[in-house]
């Protein structure tokens, strides 16, 4: 099959809604030092650190005028995340890899991504999963707008052992919160020039909790009768997705049904290394791969696909109004996965990680000489 019959048409896919913000999320902070930006990088664990170097690589190629304030974190000690907060507060904007998780640590802690999000209230996760050029998928013309509500439900970190053997878990919904991300998709879908919102929920079982965020949803609604809206449960949802994705538009779920359905978008369009994703609070910005992999079983060894990263840095560019720069460097990562067929493993080719970026770079390089006033 011609790589051209399998994905949406290039003037579509080189021109993504990635990146933009809504007016209720953060606004880009103001660049300092003669034009520049301060980003808090955050490498994680796993690949983190060496797609993370790559974006600093053909940043560094690109001119783009950005400064990176490196903080490590590990999942172990408190006084880490405290710096990657703190460093996000005074910059605004960070790119980050994901934070392991260990599952050999006591109940009492909590994941340092989540801490991250909650701390910081980015309260809307969006991902934009799309079919991509030259990526032979079983579906094609994929083309749908995640928003995970991204601060409570299921992962509020509330759980105890009431007697032995006997695990509490609770599931926070709010009324506040549920209406704030219903307002976020709908406006964000009406910015965009959707047509329709689809609700992800339960509320056939959790008829209370899974319920009021269905209630908040038909109340958002109402509001925007220029946009379709229906709801689903959730279970139905990931057989449709599987079956007939291109039915869905823009879906808005609770968190653990967000990340379900994002991962599950991810392998229909070619993986967890082709997917961007961003969290977006009132103050805050922060960006990373959609799925949140931290891909330890590949790291060091050369063989990740550094496209996720690449968008997510591509997104964050566009939050900083560095539209050119993000253009620029996406067109370049998306045109060389479509012309030179150069591809990792994880989507049937046998490039590394270091020549897909190299070839990036010559692709820039192509258009013409780079200089940091584009």
């Amino acid at each position: 099959m011609a790589a051209s019959s399998a994905v949406l048409s290039m003037s579509k896919i080189i021109k993504p809604i990635w990146g933009g913000r809504l007016a209720t999320t953060a606004k880009p902070p103001p660049a300092k030092y003669g034009g520049r930006h301060t980003v808090t990088l955050i490498p994680g664990d796993g690949i983190g650190p060496e797609l993370l170097n790559h974006v600093r690589e053909l940043f560094r190629f690109s001119c783009v005028p950005v400064d990176f304030e490196v903080v490590n974190v590990c999942s172990a000690t408190e006084d880490d995340i405290n710096n990657a907060i703190t460093a996000i507060r005074r910059n605004g904007v960070a790119l980050k890899g994901n934070i392991e998780t260990l599952h050999t640590l006591p109940a009492s802690h909590k994941s340092r991504n989540n801490l991250l999000r909650t701390t910081l209230d980015l309260y809307a996760n969006v991902m934009h999963c799309m079919s991509l050029p030259g990526v032979q998928t079983r579906h094609n013309n994929i083309d749908i707008m995640i928003i995970r509500e991204n601060t409570e439900g299921e992962y509020s970190s509330l759980e105890h052992e009431s007697v032995s053997g006997v695990v509490e878990c609770l599931k926070i919904i709010t009324r506040t919160n549920s209406l704030r991300i219903a307002e976020y998709a709908f406006k964000l879908a009406r910015e965009k020039g959707r047509k329709r919102v689809t609700a992800v929920h339960k509320a056939n079982i959790m008829k209370l909790g899974d319920g009021l965020f269905l209630q908040c949803c038909r109340e958002v609604a109402a509001g925007y009768p220029d946009i379709a809206f229906d709801a689903m449960i959730v279970d139905n949802t990931t057989m449709q997705l599987v079956s007939k994705p291109q039915q869905f538009d823009v879906m808005v779920m609770p968190n653990l049904y967000g990340n379900v359905v994002s991962n599950v978008c991810a392998g229909l369009v070619g993986g967890p290394g082709l997917v961007p994703g961003a969290n977006y609070g009132r103050d805050y910005a922060v960006f990373e791969t959609a799925t949140r992999n931290t891909g330890k079983s590949i790291a060091d060894r050369n063989i990740a696909n550094p496209t996720a990263m690449l968008l997510a840095s591509c997104m964050m560019l566009d939050h900083l109004k560095l539209h050119d720069y993000a253009t620029m460097i996406r067109n370049a990562v998306l045109t060389t996965m479509n012309e030179t067929q150069l591809h990792t493993a994880d989507i049937g080719g046998q490039g590394t990680t270091s020549e897909v970026v190299q070839a990036i770079m010559r692709n820039i390089q192509s258009k013409g000489p780079l200089t940091s006033e584009l």
